[in-house]
């Protein structure tokens, strides 16, 4: 059996009466909290903000979709300039490797005018290839409308706060206002359905309807739209995919001759992406302080652990052990500690995080963070590697204190008390 293990499982199991074992157990626990806590506030932090991060990636994406084909002349407002889609920039677009959905749509900037008040929307237009699972997830009340291919429907969705503002509900009818050129149109439509994502944002603008109205709004042909939203499989790709279509189609005209513009969801919002992306240098900061002070509490108490063992330790050394093999013995000792702290603190973390996401207990202000409550996702991956790296921080950090060994002298040790 390998002796400096031995030893070590003697030292830290062993809770025989008259045992040498005189660790003050203060010590040993505050030693194991700081691991306990810092593994339980990394694995919270993890999964905070990467749930964080997803929920508002998604629901930005929900909105405007992964990839955004549209006219080179347009600019970030939704009063667009179209272009034509045919039937084999449709094909092509589905037949690329990693999109799973397109889908056409057509925005314009309108008012919804009520007897006592009046609010400024953008009208979003559908057509029957609208993906429906987005809204239909955040839907509150009512029902998702029906678009047809053939006929126009009149329903519209709306947002809570829009409802809220204007006093509306479904079933309800109001009147909206939208510029021309010179001329003012009225379209009347129809609450079909309330939709909350919490992107207060986004909420307050979007009406949704069908196509059709955009396209006689706009005086446009059947096949014109403001662009196609392009659905991916995997969001990590985003950018290789932008690349692809962009190169692709960098030469192609409609029968217009409009050019094709191909943005990705990142470079429509940089603002939403580059505040998601400082949260994972925030994430950084945080773990490292966490594995610096969990770290430090632990060599604090190796210290202390390898002072009270100084006689022990001058013994092995007259009976002729060497520093290493004495400093692995104390090296097996930290380790039954990190382990029994990485233990506690898996159970603290992930049960944290399991509460959270079942009872959502820890609010947020969605005026601010977007989401009325904090989001989790963890992976076991994630989890797995967080751990292996905090036990492998932690023991790389312990080998410090057993410098300590290599200066005990036998002679002075053995008489310490």
């Amino acid at each position: 059996m390998n002796l400096e293990l031995f030893i070590a499982k003697r030292i830290h199991f062993s809770k025989e009466k008259g045992d040498n074992k005189r660790v003050t157990p203060p010590v040993i626990r505050i030693s194991m909290a700081g691991i306990t806590i810092g593994l339980a506030v990394m694995i919270v932090a993890v999964a905070i903000v990467t749930g964080f991060k997803k929920e508002v990636r998604n629901k930005v994406i929900g909105f405007g979709a992964h990839i955004r084909l549209t006219n080179f002349d347009n600019n970030m407002s939704y009063e667009s300039t179209p272009i034509a889609i045919s039937d084999s920039l449709r094909i092509a677009l589905e037949n690329t490797g990693g999109v799973r959905h397109i889908e056409v749509f057509a925005t314009k900037p309108g008012i919804i005018k009520t007897d006592n008040d009046f609010q400024g929307i953008a009208l979003k237009g559908v057509d029957c290839d609208f993906d429906t699972m987005f809204f239909r997830n955040h839907l509150i009340e009512g029902q998702m409308l029906k678009i047809d291919s053939v006929n126009t429907t009149n329903q519209v969705l709306i947002s809570k706060t829009t409802s809220q503002a204007l006093k509306l509900a479904c079933g309800d009818s109001f009147l909206a206002y939208f510029v021309n050129a010179d001329e003012v149109r009225a379209r009347k439509f129809t609450i079909s359905g309330i939709y909350n994502t919490g992107f207060s944002d986004y909420d307050k603008l979007f009406v949704v309807c069908d196509i059709k109205h955009v396209r006689r709004l706009n005086g446009w042909d059947s096949d014109m739209a403001s662009g196609i939203g392009i659905f991916i499989d995997d969001y990590e790709q985003i950018d290789s995919k932008t690349e692809e279509l962009y190169f692709s189609l960098i030469d192609k005209k409609d029968r217009l001759g409009n050019t094709y513009y191909i943005r990705s969801i990142k470079e429509l919002n940089p603002m939403i992406f580059n505040w998601l992306g400082v949260l994972d240098s925030n994430v950084v900061i945080l773990l490292v302080l966490m594995v610096l002070v969990s770290g430090f509490t632990m060599i604090s108490g190796l210290l202390i652990i390898i002072l009270e063992r100084t006689n022990m330790i001058g013994i092995l050394k007259a009976m002729g052990e060497n520093n290493r093999s004495i400093s692995g013995i104390f090296l097996y000792v930290s380790v039954f500690l990190i382990i029994k702290g990485l233990f506690w603190g898996n159970v603290i973390g992930v049960g944290f995080c399991w509460l959270q996401s079942h009872f959502k207990w820890l609010k947020l202000n969605p005026e601010t963070y977007y989401l009325d409550a904090a989001p989790i996702e963890l992976s076991a991956t994630v989890l797995l590697l967080i751990n292996i790296c905090s036990l492998a921080i932690s023991i790389l950090m312990m080998l410090a204190p057993t410098v300590l060994i290599s200066k005990i002298e036998p002679s002075k040790s053995i008489r310490f008390e």
